[in-house]
């Protein structure tokens, strides 16, 4: 893959999962890599120290993504340690809640499209002026969005909403050649889908994919680090499946 040296990257929800695993993916490529958390303060401090044991760069950066000005907070305090350029972008925080229709609530509707939804469109929205001409946006998309899969109607909604900014946002930014792309993985063995680690969320989910294992993160942070990079550099708008042959 083409270098990502001299480029600097925030990667949302870093902390764990696929977010961690594209921070490193991205550091070994040999990006400078922003780790952003919530909560989860001593994972993210274990991914940068995992990046600079390996010779990267890293610094952790923390912001509740659910309030409204979040995006914002992050925001300014990326543009206090960036050199004025923000190449790389990864929206990747995000929350699930399964629920039958009839049991969705009015705040977890709100709360999964505050976080899956608004957060990102408001990040993409303030660092805009930071984002150098000729970068990389990588939303976070979902099997979800294209297919039934479980009680999962609002949150796939979300992941249908993301689908649908990156078309607008790809272009709108097309003239500064700022490319932006999503990644929809499938069933991906992280806390979010906790149950993989059972025998019959195993069987389901193996049920369903052509390849038959259990994806892990580094499944998904290494297609995250390809769109990022310039061997991506004619892909814009995009919604890249990365779930094993799920649902064909």
């Amino acid at each position: 893959m083409t270098t990502l040296t001299g480029k600097t990257a925030l990667v949302t929800g870093a902390s764990r999962g696929i977010g961690r695993a594209s921070a490193l993916a991205l550091a070994k490529a040999g990006a400078r890599v922003l780790v952003h958390y919530s909560s989860g303060a001593t994972e993210a401090a274990a991914v940068v120290a995992e990046i600079r044991a390996a010779g990267g760069q890293a610094e952790k950066v923390a912001a509740n993504l659910r309030n409204a000005r979040g995006p914002h907070t992050l925001a300014a305090q990326v543009r206090e340690l960036i050199d004025g350029r923000l190449d790389i972008l990864v929206a990747n925080a995000g929350i699930s809640k399964a629920a039958a229709i009839e049991n969705t609530t009015v705040e977890d509707f709100d709360d999964l499209f505050a976080v899956n939804v608004r957060a990102p469109y408001f990040l993409v929205q303030q660092l805009l002026p930071s984002m150098g001409d000729g970068g990389s946006i990588v939303l976070l998309s979902s099997l979800a969005a294209r297919a039934s899969v479980g009680t999962l109607s609002a949150y796939a909604a979300t992941k249908g909403a993301v689908d649908t900014l990156v078309k607008h946002f790809a272009t709108a930014l097309g003239e500064r050649g700022i490319r932006v792309n999503a990644v929809a993985p499938g069933v991906v063995a992280t806390d979010m889908s906790s149950f993989t680690k059972t025998d019959a969320g195993r069987d389901v989910t193996l049920g369903m994919q052509a390849l038959k294992r259990i994806a892990q993160p580094d499944d998904i942070g290494g297609a995250i680090a390809f769109l990022a990079s310039d061997d991506a550099r004619w892909i814009t708008g995009d919604t890249l499946h990365v779930d094993g042959g799920s649902k064909l």
